[in-house]
């Protein structure tokens, strides 16, 4: 397995990861018989860690299947795995940036984390194996 296949993996923790610290914190109020009870996510942060987990769901598809098809396009391995990588950094600082509630810086992040999605999805025309 590549780096990059890691990477999927590595993307997939992140969206989990982002939403059970919160769940832990506020166990008190935390229902499990009610996962999903949005009376749970009505504070500010708890909508914010929320909003991050279901963007990192909404991400995930295209990174997975960027990835998938440019190592099955023979993109340059080095190239697709520095790039996912990069996209997981990204993922990182923009969950980190959603939770401190900083909006614009969040979405500057975002479009980098597309962008880096982008160029693994073109890499193998861009940067051949």
């Amino acid at each position: 397995m590549t780096i990059a296949d890691w990477c999927i993996l590595g993307a997939v923790l992140i969206y989990l990861l982002t939403l059970a610290p919160i769940k832990a914190i506020g166990h008190r109020d935390f229902d499990n018989y009610a996962p999903r009870d949005p009376a749970f996510y009505a504070t500010p942060l708890r909508t914010r860690v929320q909003g991050a987990h279901v963007n990192g769901l909404e991400t995930f598809p295209f990174f997975a299947a960027a990835i998938l098809l440019a190592e099955m396009k023979h993109g340059a391995q080095p190239v697709v795995d520095g790039l996912a990588v990069g996209f997981l950094v990204v993922r990182l600082a923009f969950v980190g940036a959603y939770i401190a509630n900083r909006a614009w810086t969040r979405t500057l992040i975002w479009n980098l984390g597309f962008l880096l999605n982008v160029l693994i999805f073109l890499s193998p025309i861009l940067w051949r194996a």
